[in-house]
């Protein structure tokens, strides 16, 4: 059964697999090497496991995603990820979910979650971690990592010597939970390139009279397209006393940069210019906010019509010229809005760049310049959409490192 020992308590030196961190990465490889009958240790720094396991998906886990391809996936090399991907596929673990009882359920777009609880999943992994003999060690806070013909990890309770160091110590995203530098800092010392870093999946900040006007719809929720050139994501979107959040805004952030201005499809499914017009020639007497207010948050109107519309405000369809109202449609359709920036990695899902991925190989996810040094899950430059990507990059990296340490 896998030993759960504080770093306080006792130190074990001798293993041929080192993994640091307790995330769903270093879990997943722990199993994956321990069925092979490596000799595994798990060193995670907090005082418990598998913490943003627990806390995904409003507690139920988002595990993975029906739809994940290559195609959903960040990364400065587009290619990388094809190869664990396909090697451990979202099949693949829904078939360990389904083996250990789970009961599940697809959201939308594809989102697998668990009916109950994601204590659950993190269970599944525990057990798998005892059937393969697995040592799992937290409060172990890493001082020194050094390497002559073994690795020696160090920390003020013990050393740990190995064969294979792998490095899932995931990114900066929630601090909160844990989250460090120390895969970047150990890629640093072992010559390794790190790309630089950014929050992704993180809500959008606003400052000025846009920050104004999204205080006051804090809550207001609404379906919407949300777009630049380089992406476009249609879903929910949320306001908030900060700026704008929901799915859209989170997909988004992924591939927005400071300084940009996003444009913002209010009605994704309505020809705006067609419902004003049919509706001047059919209730003339109406307001334009009147008719808008049916299909969109009659709060979201009201802050509307004071930007767009504040001069015919009170005047009946008939009296508004058909050139107005086309203006009113087409920034209905094309609202631009310039983000002061994002909340950060405070409450960002996944960490954005990391260990360039022309320094790993992509079957093993080993060092190409330093045998023995494996990395995987976050802290690697690969991010997912939202949606259980991000897991799976992680079980699939995880397995692939698993298979060769």
């Amino acid at each position: 059964m896998p030993v759960f020992e504080s770093c306080y308590i006792a130190a074990v030196s001798e293993y041929d697999v080192i993994i640091l961190g307790g995330g769903a990465a270093g879990l997943m490889c722990a199993i994956a090497a321990g069925n092979r009958g490596r000799r595994v240790v798990v060193l995670e720094g907090s005082n418990k496991i598998g913490k943003k396991i627990l806390m995904s998906g409003g507690g139920r886990c988002n595990f993975t995603n029906l739809h994940c391809d290559p195609s959903r996936f960040l990364s400065r090399n587009r290619n990388f990820c094809h190869s664990a991907l396909s090697r451990y596929t979202q099949w693949d673990f829904i078939a360990l979910v389904e083996k250990h009882g789970i009961a599940y359920h697809e959201k939308a777009h594809g989102q697998l979650f668990c009916d109950h609880s994601s204590k659950e999943i993190l269970a599944m992994l525990v057990a798998e971690c005892e059937q393969a003999g697995v040592h799992v060690k937290t409060q172990c806070e890493i001082s020194s990592v050094t390497k002559d013909k073994r690795f020696v990890v160090t920390n003020r309770h013990g050393d740990f010597g190995s064969e294979s160091l792998v490095i899932a110590t995931g990114g900066l995203s929630i601090p909160k939970m844990g989250a460090s530098d120390l895969g970047y800092r150990l890629a640093g010392q072992f010559g390794l390139n790190v790309l630089e870093t950014s929050a992704g999946l993180v809500p959008f900040t606003f400052s000025g009279a846009m920050l104004e006007m999204t205080s006051r719809l804090s809550g207001v929720s609404l379906h919407a397209e949300m777009n630049m050139s380089r992406a476009t994501f249609g879903d929910n979107i949320l306001f908030t006393h900060r700026g704008i959040s929901g799915p859209a805004s989170l997909q988004l952030s992924s591939y927005w940069c400071t300084g940009e201005s996003i444009s913002i499809n209010l009605l994704p499914d309505v020809n705006a210019e067609r419902l004003l017009l049919d509706r001047k020639e059919s209730q003339p007497k109406a307001f334009v906010r009147t008719i808008l207010t049916e299909q969109l948050p009659r709060a979201l109107v009201f802050e509307l019509q004071q930007i767009w519309w504040p001069d015919v405000a009170d005047c009946p369809l008939a009296e508004v010229s058909d050139s107005k109202l086309r203006k009113i449609a087409e920034n209905i359709h094309n609202w631009r809005v310039k983000p002061s920036g994002t909340e950060g990695y405070r409450t960002a899902e996944v960490t954005l760049g990391g260990i360039d991925t022309d320094e790993l190989s992509s079957k093993t996810m080993e060092a190409k310049r330093q045998p023995g040094l494996y990395f995987i899950g976050e802290v690697v430059d690969v991010t997912g959409h939202l949606g259980g990507f991000n897991f799976q990059w992680a079980w699939a990296s995880a397995h692939a490192a698993g298979r060769f340490v």
